[in-house]
Order: structure tokens, then sequence, then C-alpha cells
């Protein structure tokens, strides 16, 4: 079977985004070009370390082209997207695998997240291999997930996960644990209940 590709170049959004209630949310990737959505879950680390691995990616364009990329030192407000995900979510894939490019030429940041594939194998080097065949294999592989984004797209898509990442339950002030909205056994306080 061909793989799948979702290729989005450019797209008219693409966000991070959550359905569901705080400690029980479900993180998706969401990008969209005129009536074209697709959709793809992923946990809310790798949606913490995508956009921090962007930054990180943006900064190191800024510095190694002397500033003379067109990458913003923060999100434009003009391309600041703050509304919820395209209804109705349908989720193409589970993301297991992401990466992360710059391509000079366009000056565009090339996201991709790859579906989540197991892999059969009996040994560590029998691992190695098929992942290694997994990733080269551009006919067969699993469905991907591929987005082209300006310097200032990227910019605030990242601004965006991180506040979506963050906007979770509250810490315990004592503990850090996540609270509940009906309160957390604390450790600190030797298991009694603390309330939100």
């Amino acid at each position: 079977m061909s793989r799948q590709v979702f290729l989005y170049d450019p797209p008219d959004r693409f966000v991070a985004g959550t359905v569901g209630l705080p400690g029980r949310r479900t993180f998706f990737l969401q990008a969209t070009s005129g009536p074209r959505v697709t959709s793809v879950a992923l946990e809310k680390t790798q949606v913490a370390a995508l956009a921090e691995r962007m930054d990180e990616l943006l900064d190191e364009v800024v510095r190694r082209t002397g500033g003379s990329a067109p990458v913003p030192a923060m999100a434009p407000t003009e391309v600041s997207d703050s509304a919820p995900l395209d209804s109705p979510v349908e989720e193409e894939f589970r993301v297991g695998t992401m990466a992360l490019a710059w391509d000079g030429d366009e000056q565009r940041m090339i996201v991709e997240a790859q579906a989540l594939v197991e892999l059969d194998a009996d040994s560590e080097e029998g691992l190695a291999a098929a992942e290694e065949e997994l990733l080269q294999d551009e006919e067969n592989g699993p469905p991907m997930l591929r987005v082209r984004l300006t310097g200032a797209q990227a910019r605030a898509f990242v601004k965006r996960a991180l506040d979506v990442v963050n906007a979770g339950r509250l810490p315990c002030p004592l503990c850090s644990l996540p609270l509940d909205p009906e309160g957390h056994v604390c450790p600190r306080q030797n298991g009694y209940r603390r309330e939100a």
C-alpha cells in the first residue's frame, strides 16, 4: 500500500489544540487549506517538544543568517491564532515520529509528523534495521503530515502550542503535581486530600 502524505504547502492554518477537559485532554495538530482539514493526535509531551525544538531551530536560523532570514523574533500579532480547532476533529492517525528541517532556499520550516508504527524485531540489531528501513521507505511507509511554514507562521505555532500545553490543570503549590477539580492526594501532606 502506498504512503499517504497530507501535504500543506503552505497551510492556511497550522495549530496545536485539544479536545476534552483538563486532565483528560486529547492533543491534536491540525492543518487546514481551504476546505481540507487534517487532524493528527499526539501526546502533550510531543506538542511541548515540537514547540520547543521549532523555537530553537528558528533561533538558530536567525543566528546563522545574521538576522537576514525572514524569521521574526516573536510571533507577530497579525498571524496569532487563538480560535478552537476546526470541527469536526477527526483523527487521521496517532503521531509516532516527528521531524523538523529548515529549507534555506525557500525560507520555510518543514514539519513532518509520521504515524505511530509497531515494529516486530527479535533483537536490537533487527529493531535498528527495521527502523532504518521504515525511515528510508518513501513509497510504502506509514501516513505522514508534512507542513511547510513561513518563519512568522512557525513562531505563531510555537506560541499557541506552548499556551495550549500550559493551559492544563494548575499545579499543587506544595508538591507541583496537577490538581484535579476534585482535588488530589498530596504526598507533601502525608496523603491528605488537597482541594483545588
